[in-house]
């Protein structure tokens, strides 16, 4: 039989932990942050291309990398290495983070694509207020949302729990 820490460790993997502490703490990025993002994109898998082109664990177009890449003045870079994938995609989330200054819209952002937030937060129908979505129109997006937010949860109890000081 399964043990209910078996299965957390099968639902919430944790691996590449000195590539995501070296990048959260380059971009200023909560590490439990990205490993949720990784979880829920990739399970950790590197080597995964999804049907629509998004490689690797962060699950980046090779679009966006470009775009980051050339901001960053990064030189070659493979999304299939987790140094540069995770490099990258952790570089997106802390101008995701800065831009929207909320981890759901962040979120979202990273799942559905910014220009969809900034519409959603313009809508009454899915913001009240502007600046946080009282909906998530997109099915996919809410449950992706969802599934980062259990990661996070699982991810700052083990860091608590373990006492890892960087991560």
């Amino acid at each position: 039989m399964f043990g209910i820490s078996c299965v957390y460790g099968i639902m919430f993997p944790l691996r590449y932990e000195e590539e995501i502490s070296y990048a959260s703490e380059t971009y200023d990025v909560d590490p439990v942050f990205v490993a949720s993002v990784i979880n829920s994109e990739s399970g950790f898998n590197k080597d995964v291309v999804s049907s629509k082109g998004a490689v690797g664990l962060m699950q980046l177009m090779p679009s966006t990398a470009e775009y980051l890449a050339e901001k960053l003045n990064y030189g070659e870079y493979d999304l299939k290495l987790p140094e540069d994938n995770i490099n990258l995609g952790t570089y997106y989330l802390s101008i995701l983070l800065e831009e929207f200054n909320n981890e759901t819209l962040a979120l979202c952002s990273y799942n559905a694509g910014p220009t969809n937030v900034h519409k959603w937060l313009n809508n009454e129908e899915y913001s009240k207020d502007g600046k946080t979505l009282d909906v998530i129109p997109f099915n996919e997006t809410k449950n992706y949302v969802d599934k980062c937010q259990k990661a996070m949860k699982y991810y700052k109890h083990k860091r608590n729990y373990f006492d890892i000081e960087n991560f």
